[in-house]
């Protein structure tokens, strides 16, 4: 994976070396937690949160790629930037109130830290990150010269307000994404990824193009709670790619079937690859309301995908995976599906309007409650069973039930909140857990989580904080309101013609460039362009986090679907362009909530919504069906273009373009099905 995410390029440890670095980012997660309970000036938390980042950045992110082969190396430049780099940052943190007080006129120090912080950050980012995002930063940074801008006020900016480095996407993430993060780490650690792998094979498993079908459903339920496709790819197509090559799809298909399904994960709600937070805090918007606008295009867009791999394994006559090697439904569910809990408690408390963070947390002490009572009963199972002494099964009980008392104690004595006596229970519960032999593996699990879910913030983290650099510079010269008047006059006269430029912008952009960032800068930059042209906000900011996510399998740059590539050995471009063929739907529904939002649930009602739905959902099957060339037979040229328009036409939200839509559709299926019963008849 580390071929195409910059983020598992860093540096091997083993042995001594390999625990201190654990420890850190343990210490790292310790403090996050911390800041759930001691109330800390926005700005410095910020900004001493990206300082921690830069000096472990330093030490695990090499140079160049090839200082990952050796193991506990760091060379003594990269002590000297992890030093250096972290410095600013801290300085600032430790002298808030007076660089507050100074305002604009920074003092010479504060203008060297500023720089100095700065350089330090873009070289991160081009370790971390890649290069992509830094010539967008850059380039900002130079138009802000260029509009006329002083170093001084540039720096003061950039680096000191909250419309620069520590502004909302940094304060989204170090407050609200980096909770969501470790709790990905933890469903990750305690099997939920290979739980969805077997579920979707106990669904779909049988069926025509079975392993296929397996990739797209378990691509959704795991994008659920991870964020980045290119790791959905390597993660679940090293499973699901050779099984779809076993049955007989070609290499570039089955490749291309697991990136667009891995990157649709990053529209699907609840998380949504942590963008629905930040569009809730730039938007305004609540963010059940955004989580729930976005349901019905993740679902068309994985229909969409479905749908043609169904027509493709009919093609081609594929069969199912022998019924005796799928698992029973309901014999998984009932032994498996408790692990769908912290992702019940999630939506939950978010739809209760608790906050993301407190909600994050809330299945994070979900996830330990699981761990708990599976030590539990495998404790008394063994009391019954014989297997160990009655003493070391007291000894268990005892570390397993004290947690629960500490609860008691925490909200009784101490008088925290329930939420807060949960997550203060939960670390008891870790520590304890080392106590015994038996639960010793829980504890390893945990911290195993904490750590990764602190080495996967980083990136994230990185790209937010450069992010914040292209706000600052929009704000700081009003290049927003400045494109404004240049493209709104454009947009007046061909609504079509901005939104196609919009999309061009937001691919381009994305190549290469994380989905947090890219939403980001396009936010800041294009969103409010099309808000402008009149579009709702809720249908701007999506049409332009859709565009922004499918730069992941779109030729020349298509991360996601390379890695899919590097696995099925495939041909990489050819992947690209099959990934983005079978992901055509993302590619269309954001056109059609931007002229008509009802798509989005947006002033729609309940029979329109029903309307809406039944809809689109043949319309991607007379679209589906027309790429692949059949539905029940193969497909003549002069019954897929009306297809395609038919298809169309069932998408868009309305009446009358829906009926007549479906009379296409309905004319061509009937031609499929009488002709399709006739070639039967013949080969009879």
């Amino acid at each position: 994976m580390a071929e195409f995410d910059r983020e598992s390029n860093t540096r091997q440890f083993t042995g001594l070396a390999s625990k201190i670095v654990t420890a850190a980012f343990l210490l790292f997660a310790l403090a996050t937690f911390a800041t759930r309970f001691i109330t800390l000036p926005e700005q410095a938390r910020m900004v001493a949160f990206l300082g921690v980042i830069m000096f472990l950045g330093f030490l695990i992110f090499p140079l160049y790629k090839k200082q990952t082969k050796k193991k506990n190396y760091i060379p003594w430049y990269d002590f000297i930037l992890a030093i250096v780099a972290a410095t600013p940052f801290m300085y600032y943190a430790t002298n808030f109130y007076a660089i507050t007080n100074r305002a604009v006129m920074i003092n010479d120090v504060d203008k060297i830290m500023a720089i100095v912080g700065i350089l330090c950050l873009f070289e991160l980012c081009r370790r971390a990150v890649g290069l992509p995002i830094l010539f967008v930063a850059g380039g900002f940074i130079v138009y802000a010269f260029i509009y006329g801008k002083s170093l001084q006020s540039i720096l003061y900016n950039l680096f000191y307000t909250t419309n620069g480095i520590p502004g909302t996407p940094l304060n989204v993430c170090s407050t609200f994404i980096v909770f969501f993060i470790i709790l990905g780490a933890f469903l990750e650690k305690t099997g939920i990824g290979s739980f969805f792998v077997d579920l979707a094979n106990s669904i779909a498993g049988y069926a025509s193009g079975g392993p296929a079908k397996v990739a797209v459903i378990s691509s959704a339920l795991e994008g659920m709670y991870s964020g980045s496709s290119v790791a959905n790819t390597v993660g679940s197509g090293s499973v699901t790619i050779p099984v779809m090559k076993s049955i007989g799809y070609k290499s570039e298909f089955a490749a291309a079937v697991e990136a667009a399904a891995s990157t649709g994960g990053q529209i699907m709600p609840p998380i949504m690859g942590a963008a629905a937070f930040l569009m809730s805090e730039i938007t305004g918007l609540p963010y059940t309301t955004i989580a729930v606008s976005a349901i019905l295009p993740a679902v068309l867009y994985f229909a969409g995908i479905f749908m043609m791999i169904h027509f493709e394994a009919k093609k081609l006559g594929l069969k199912g995976l022998p019924k005796d090697s799928i698992p029973n439904f309901f014999k998984l569910f009932i032994r498996k599906g408790y692990l769908f809990l912290p992702i019940i408690v999630l939506v939950s408390m978010m739809s209760a309007g608790k906050t993301p963070a407190m909600s994050a947390c809330m299945g994070i002490v979900t996830t330990l409650g699981i761990m708990l009572i599976e030590d539990l009963v495998k404790t008394i199972v063994r009391f019954v069973k014989k297997t160990q002494s009655a003493s070391e099964s007291a000894k268990e009980l005892v570390v397993l039930l004290v947690p629960v008392a500490a609860l008691a104690v925490f909200m009784f004595v101490f008088g925290f909140k329930l939420e807060n006596a949960c997550l203060l229970t939960g670390f008891v519960y870790i520590l304890l857990s080392f106590l015994t032999k038996n639960t010793r593996e829980s504890g390893k699990i945990s911290l195993e989580a904490l750590e990764t879910g602190m080495r996967n913030t980083m990136g994230v983290s990185l790209a937010c904080a450069l992010a914040g650099i292209v706000a600052g510079v929009v704000t700081m010269t009003s290049l927003g309101s400045t494109l404004i008047s240049i493209i709104v006059p454009i947009a007046e006269k061909n609504m079509l013609l901005a939104l196609f430029m919009t999309m061009i912008a937001c691919i381009i952009l994305g190549m290469g460039v994380p989905t947090t960032a890219n939403y980001l800068i396009m936010a800041t930059i294009t969103a409010p362009i099309l808000t402008e042209m009149g579009l709702p906000v809720l249908a701007a900011h999506m049409f332009v986090f859709y565009f922004g996510i499918v730069a992941d399998i779109t030729p020349p740059v298509a991360l996601a679907a390379y890695a899919g590539s590097a696995i099925a050995h495939s041909n990489p471009l050819k992947t690209g362009v099959m990934a983005t063929r079978l992901a055509i739907t993302a590619f269309i529904i954001p056109y059609i909530f931007a002229f008509n939002p009802k798509m989005l649930f947006i002033e729609a009602t309940g029979i329109e919504i029903v309307v809406i739905i039944l809809t689109a959902i043949i319309g991607i099957f007379a679209l589906s069906a027309a790429l692949e060339g059949y539905m029940f037979r193969k497909l003549k040229f002069y019954e897929i273009i009306p297809l395609i328009i038919g298809g169309l036409l069932m998408i868009y939200p309305d009446n009358l373009t829906s009926v007549i839509g479906l009379v296409v559709v309905a004319v061509i299926t009937v031609l499929q099905v009488i002709m399709s019963k006739k070639e039967k008849h013949h080969l009879k």
